[in-house]
C-alpha cells in the first residue's frame, strides 16, 4: 500500500485538488440557492425562464 502511494503521489494530490475545488463550487452554489440569489450570474428581469426557476421561492414570499 506505501509503495503505491509512493508511485501514485501526484496523481492523488492533483485529484485531491480537483474534488475540493468541485466540493466549494456545490456548497457556494446551495448556500447562494438557500439565500435566493441568482445562480447564473445576471439579473432575472428580461430572463425568459425566471417563472420556472423562482416560482417555489415567489409562493413562500407570498406566504409571509
Amino acid at each position: 500500500m506505501l509503495e503505491f502511494l509512493r508511485q501514485n503521489w501526484g496523481t492523488i494530490v492533483v485529484v485531491a485538488v480537483i474534488a475540493a475545488i468541485v466540493c466549494a463550487v456545490v456548497v457556494c452554489r446551495i448556500r447562494a440557492r438557500k439565500q435566493g440569489k441568482s445562480t447564473c450570474g445576471c439579473g432575472c428581469e428580461q430572463c425568459a425562464m425566471s417563472g420556472m426557476c423562482h416560482s417555489k421561492s415567489d409562493s413562500k414570499k407570498e406566504k409571509e
